[in-house]
Parts: structure tokens; C-alpha cells; sequence
């Protein structure tokens, strides 16, 4: 089933970009701190949440002139955090170069990654590189517990994360203030996620108790309806009840921090989106559609493209790529 059809047309359903058309949140900041790239849909993983759909079986890969025009753009308009994600980024062949590029013109760097590659055959190194060049890791742990994590991850995931942490803590992440280790929660089902800072207490303690591992903080996301999440909703019969769910918890306050209000995602080939999320769906920004148009050219406030997907980031607390937003 479409999902882009099925979200704007249930029964019941009000429209987002009805709710919230008119108010200063539809415009994104006038400057924009992070610029997310979305390097690759290949992963070694398939999680059940994955809104990307990411998985061995895809082979896309961002180029390196296209990095160099994210980079260029970045500096142009005084960025301050480049996020590069994937899929599992690592797995592209010009992401050291990319980590490496962006340090060299001191650039903040953050690196979303699923842990599990970082133990396979190819990317062991990674962790050092990450070391050297003060790279602010965030790492995905559905939970703390094996059980859990394997449902949604796959067999083993848990394990290769608990071993990757502590090579990671190793290293000074978690421990030095230069070194950033942040974690992931998604919920495992069709609800929402606990209180981020309730939560990130619990992990603190079962993490240090039974294996020692400390980290900085833990971001709560909700799932979103789209994608491999999506399909699991529709084929379960779930899709409607979770966004009533959803509608049911928005909350006004966190539109203010929309993620989208203050970044843009770059897809693989340069396409431009308001957010990962918006990318998943094909829904490109207003205005100048790709990266290299941009070059030279000053990125002014835009209206941002809304659908009913963003119930996602505005219910409860709020949800972004950072955690939560109120």
C-alpha cells in the first residue's frame, strides 16, 4: 500500500499542514545550524523501524562532488553541525575522506552509526578515526536489553553494540568532553517513548551496572509511519490507530523546535528535503531543488513542506533527530 496516499487520506485524520498553516513554524529559522547528509542507502542491518528502508540489498552512494558541494554550501552559510547518516554511512567509499575533509576545515561532525559495522570486517578502524578527529558519535540501542534489541535489530546486534561501546569508552567517548557518545531509543512497537530523561537514567544504570559503559546522552525518537515502519503498521492493521495515537498526543509547544525549523537533509544525489523524514517520502524543499545550485548563493528562510508523517515529531515531547524538543 502507498503510505504517501494512505497518511493524507485516513479517515478521521486532520490535516497537519491545515493545523498549522499561517503560524511563524511553517517557515524554517533564518539561519540554519545543521546540515544532514544522507550518504547512502546501503546498511548491514535491516532494522524494523528504519524509515529509510536501508538494508544490504541497496548499493546508492553518495559522490564525492557531491560531498565537496555540501561542504562548499556549509561554509558559505555558516553551518555549525554537519550530520552525515545513511543507511550505515560508513559503508560509503568516500566517507573517510568526507570525515576526514570536514575536520580539516573544523567542522563539528557528527557520524550516525548502527555500532554493528564497526565491528565487521573493513570498518574496525573507524573507531580511531572518529578518536582522532573529535567526531560526536550517535549510536542506535533500541534498549538495554538483549532480547529487545535483537527483535528489532536482528540476531547478535546487541552484542556487537556492547562490545563496540566498550571499545568506544576505551577511546575516552563518554568519559572526555571532547569525545561525545550519544544513544538512540526507538520504541520496538506501535506507541510512544517514555520520558527522555526517566529513560536516560535507566540506561545510565543497567549500562554501568552489568557492563560498565557510560555515555553522554540518550535521545528518545518516535517512530515514524513511513517506511519499513510504515509497512509494518499497514500489514498489522495498526497505521490508523497509531496516528490517532499520535494526533491524539500533539502537542503545540513543540513545533517551535521542529528540526526542520533549523536544518535541511541532502539526499544521495544532491536533492534537497526539509528533513530525513521528508527525503523518505520524496518530498523536496521549496525553492532551489539541489545542492550544486546552491553554491554561491546565500540560503534564505523557506516555507517547509508538511505532511501528516510530522504528527510524529510534535506528539508528547516532541521528537527529532537530537531527541526530544519541549
Amino acid at each position: 500500500m502507498e503510505q504517501n496516499l494512505c497518511l493524507e487520506q485516513l479517515d478521521g485524520i486532520p490535516s497537519f499542514s491545515e493545523k498549522v498553516q499561517g503560524q511563524d513554524f511553517c517557515m524554517t529559522k533564518p539561519q540554519l545550524d545543521i546540515m544532514q547528509m544522507n550518504i547512502t542507502n546501503c546498511c548491514n542491518l535491516g532494522c524494523k523501524h528504519c524509515h529509510v528502508n536501508a538494508d544490504p540489498t541497496h548499493t546508492k552512494m553518495m559522490s564525492r562532488k557531491i560531498m565537496k558541494d555540501c561542504l562548499q554550501v556549509f561554509e558559505e552559510n555558516n553551518f555549525s553541525v554537519l550530520d552525515i547518516t545513511g543507511g550505515s554511512p560508513e559503508m560509503n567509499p568516500d566517507f573517510q575522506w568526507l570525515v576526514e575533509e570536514a575536520s580539516r576545515k573544523n567542522i563539528h561532525t557528527i557520524v550516525r552509526s548502527n555500532l554493528v559495522i564497526l565491528t565487521e570486517e573493513g570498518y574496525t578502524h573507524f573507531p580511531d578515526l572518529y578518536a582522532k578527529h573529535k567526531v560526536e558519535i550517535v549510536a542506535s540501542l533500541p534498549y538495554y536489553s538483549e532480547k529487545d534489541t535483537d527483535r528489532q535489530r536482528g540476531n547478535g546486534v546487541f552484542k556487537a553494540c556492547i562490545d563496540m561501546l566498550k571499545k568506544l569508552n576505551k577511546l575516552g567517548y563518554g568519559k572526555t568532553s571532547d569525545l561525545v557518545l550519544n544513544l538512540v531509543y526507538n520504541p520496538g512497537g506501535a506507541f510512544l517513548p517514555p520520558k527522555q530523561d526517566s529513560l536516560t537514567l535507566e540506561y545510565k544504570k543497567k549500562l554501568m551496572d552489568k557492563y560498565e559503559i557510560t555515555f553522554n546522552q540518550l535521545y528518545t525518537i518516535t517512530n515514524n509511519p513511513i517506511g519499513r515502519f510504515g509497512d509494518f503498521l499497514v500489514r498489522s492493521g495498526n497505521l490508523k490507530p497509531y496516528m490517532n495515537r499520535l494526533v491524539s498526543a500533539f502537542n503545540p509547544a513543540a513545533l517551535e523546535n521542529m528540526m526542520c525549523r533549523n536544518q535541511f537533509s541532502v539526499g544521495i544525489d544532491g536533492t534537497l528535503y526539509d528533513c530525513d523524514f521528508n527525503q523518505a517520502r520524496g518530498w523536496t524543499i521549496e525553492g532551489v531543488h539541489q545542492i550544486q545550485d546552491l553554491k554561491g548563493k546565500p540560503i534564505t528562510s523557506r516555507k517547509i513542506v508538511f505532511g501528516n508523517h510530522c504528527y510524529a515529531c510534535t506528539a508528547g515531547s516532541g521528537s527529532s533527530c537530537g531527541g526530544t524538543t519541549t
